[in-house]
């Protein structure tokens, strides 16, 4: 996420490089958590909160989630997004309030069209009591000068399926049963109120161990670091800090794709069926309605919202096929049945694809970009140019990163198969908004499209909550380096590897 050397972003990541130093020097205890919560807040005075003992506490809080453990010592959930309640507590609680257009008219329009007792009158304008406001909004429909406004606190802004409410004290609560696990409410708190369980000291301990321990990049990588730090660069800084290889996930890209392919193929085969059935019954317009459609299964966010959400339409329509991330760590320990597998990427959806999907096979942890870069600095180990060549994806899977991507690739292979696809029709999501608007039609049986690639960032993964830069930067960073890469297809590319090894499929 871009930022500068203030604010709770930069303060979360000096909380997680200074627990991987404790890590890779000795033991994380007790009192060495407590020794870096009194480096960062010394003390007397406050750094960031009002004093020194709320920061300490919010610190507590966050170290927590540094160690994989639940935010709050009382409070247990399963989702590896939280909120830590000390430090929410600085947004306004109403929703409603009424701004200097008030006139303090004698119609009194807005007193009169609450029916809660939540509206007084003051010497200056109308007031609106929080404690009484039911949030219902009639008082600010009916003020005719439209002196009331709506707040929507900024963690629920971004949120696509109305997964975070507030309690009695105006604290956020993050409904599990709802949450999609997308991030997007992360870095919009800009309180730094909502964070993530980090895999870090585990990913640590298993170097440690002296185990196998491979790095998964995603395909969002390339560009995060500026134009000079390839994929082989990356590669060479992982290894330094003893990781025993590292794999690009875009690899992962070119296998979904191939068996992605092979799933949309039988799908269309099934769709035309019906078609000339339906026409030889002159139902061809219920047919069309009816016809087998298709989502894609790489983003684990769109994942989750499909199966909470859209449950029927997650059995009857996505896609069986693994995400890139699963196929890479299958592989991988298929070769090397011992070993341990890390995905680095943008995005917090795929902690809960790794630890919450049960998915066998699939990445045992998960980093962020940014914890990836604090434990760059915890070992003093510095992103270099690196001219030496390292590919293992062709473009296609390189591009699943953006949005689009993924269909893309996938018609390519049908491409390459011999099959003609200028009749396929896409509907491409960028963002939870889109996703959930495409699948609302995919329920109603009102979607034209053939198949739905779902992406639950804006821009695709390129996009997520943990990029490193801005996403124009990315881009143009990203280009340069795929500008670089060899034009290898999908299907030759995957010969020189045991695809017979191992499934992609996600059930088995």
């Amino acid at each position: 996420m871009v930022t500068n050397d203030k604010g709770f972003i930069p303060l979360k990541h000096r909380v997680i490089e200074g627990l991987a130093r404790i890590a890779w020097n000795g033991e994380v205890t007790e009192e060495a958590k407590e020794g870096l919560i009194r480096e960062l807040s010394p003390g007397p005075k406050a750094a960031f909160r009002c004093c020194v003992y709320k920061e300490r506490e919010i610190l507590r809080w966050r170290i927590r989630l540094a160690c994989n453990e639940d935010a709050s010592p009382k409070r247990k959930s399963s989702n590896v997004i939280q909120v830590i309640d000390p430090a929410c507590e600085e947004c306004p609680i109403s929703s409603y309030s009424v701004t200097d257009n008030c006139r303090l008219c004698l119609g009194k329009a807005c007193q009169n069209s609450c029916h809660f007792g939540a509206i007084t009158m003051t010497d200056q304008r109308a007031h609106i009591d929080p404690m009484k406001c039911k949030e219902c909004g009639m008082c600010a429909t009916a003020c005719p000068y439209s002196a009331i406004a709506q707040l929507t606190r900024p963690c629920k802004k971004p949120c696509p399926v109305n997964a975070i409410t507030y309690d009695e004290n105006g604290l956020c609560v993050i409904d599990d049963n709802r949450c999609i696990r997308c991030g997007q409410c992360v870095h919009s708190c800009p309180f730094g109120a909502i964070s993530t369980k980090t895999h870090l000291l585990q990913v640590i301990s298993a170097i440690k161990e002296g185990k196998e321990v491979y790095a998964m990049c995603a395909p969002a990588t390339e560009g995060q670091f500026g134009k000079d730090i390839s994929m082989s660069a990356i590669r060479v800084a992982l290894k330094k800090l003893g990781f025993t290889d590292m794999v690009e996930v875009g690899l992962g890209g070119d296998m979904t794709a191939a068996y992605e392919a092979l799933e949309w193929s039988e799908a269309r085969k099934e769709g035309k069926k019906m078609m000339t059935a339906a026409y030889e019954a002159l139902e061809w317009s219920e047919a069309r309605k009816e016809g087998k459609k298709m989502t894609t299964s790489c983003c684990p966010a769109f994942i989750n919202l499909l199966k909470i959400h859209f449950p029927d339409q997650y059995h009857e329509n996505m896609s069986e096929t693994l995400s890139p991330m699963a196929a890479v760590s299958r592989y991988l320990k298929a070769i090397h049945p011992d070993c341990v597998t890390v995905f680095i990427g943008p995005c917090m959806a795929k902690k809960s694809e790794s630890q919450e999907m049960g998915i066998e096979g699939n990445a045992d942890y998960v980093l962020s970009f940014g914890e990836f870069s604090s434990l760059l600095r915890s070992k003093d180990v510095q992103l270099e140019a690196e001219v030496s060549p390292y590919q293992e994806a062709s473009l296609w899977g390189k591009n699943f990163a953006s949005s689009g991507g993924v269909a893309n690739a996938v018609m390519e292979c049908m491409r390459e198969r011999g099959e003609d696809t200028t009749d396929i029709k896409l509907r491409a999501c960028s963002g939870g908004k889109e996703c959930v608007t495409a699948l609302s039609l995919l329920k109603a049986g009102k979607l034209p499209e053939d198949f739905i690639e779902g992406m639950a960032c804006e821009g695709g993964c390129v996009g997520g909550p943990s990029r490193h830069k801005a996403e124009n930067e990315i881009k143009k960073s990203r280009q340069s380096l795929l500008d670089e890469a060899d034009t290898r297809k999908v299907l030759d590319n995957l010969k020189n590897y045991p695809m017979d090894k191992f499934s992609m499929m996600r059930d088995k």
